[in-house]
């Protein structure tokens, strides 16, 4: 019985599949086992698939809370083949904001983004760029009046005008022409407010 089933073409693809998939297996539960010491608790996860299918990915921050329950406040999950380290709790995440904050200052970088990018700009960048980009963007806004209330009267000075002119149409509409010049008269006369140097 045995020769009559080996000697067909598919029975022996087919049995050589398995033992393949049942080595790869093997040897990827036994690295992932050596991984595991080194890595927060969590639930055991498929090799493909992770834990999506143990999570409610509709409602994933009550699913992630009760994790956090059975497996603490810092535990892993397996989003497809990412692995994601989740922080539970205000007192976790202060915890790690503060006394580690280099470990965990950076942000994920999407390969689409940096193709894109190569790196630069304050939204997609990290380490000493998104810092030094930060810290020049910051203090650029600063000079040009962010956060002081020097222009705060004439915006609210120019809103009025503006609703005023909105009253005189009672509900009418407005040309585009019209509100072109509203708004061009808006900037005109705000921009010279902005303190520069």
């Amino acid at each position: 019985m045995l020769d009559g089933l080996l000697q067909s073409s598919t029975s022996v693809s087919l049995l050589g599949a398995t033992v393949v998939l049942l080595v790869l297996h093997l040897l990827y539960s036994t690295f992932s086992s050596q991984e595991n010491r080194t890595q927060p608790p969590g639930p055991k996860h498929l090799p493909l698939l992770g834990n999506l299918l143990q999570v409610d990915l509709k409602r994933l921050d009550s699913a992630l809370f009760d994790l956090s329950k059975k497996y603490g406040p810092v535990f892993t999950v397996y989003f497809g083949l990412k692995k994601v380290v989740v922080l539970a709790g205000y007192r976790t995440v202060k915890q790690a904001l503060v006394n580690h904050a280099e470990e965990f200052g950076d942000r994920e970088v999407t390969p689409i983004f940096y193709d894109f990018n190569k790196g630069h700009g304050i939204l997609f960048s990290n380490g000493d760029s998104w810092k030094e980009m930060r810290r020049f963007a910051l203090t650029t806004l600063r000079d040009f009046g962010m956060g002081k209330r020097i222009s705060e009267g004439k915006i609210i000075e120019e809103c009025n005008y503006l609703t005023e002119e909105f009253e005189q149409h009672e509900g009418n509409s407005i040309s585009s022409k019209a509100l072109h010049g509203f708004i061009y008269t808006l900037k005109k006369s705000l921009c010279p407010t902005v303190p520069v140097g």
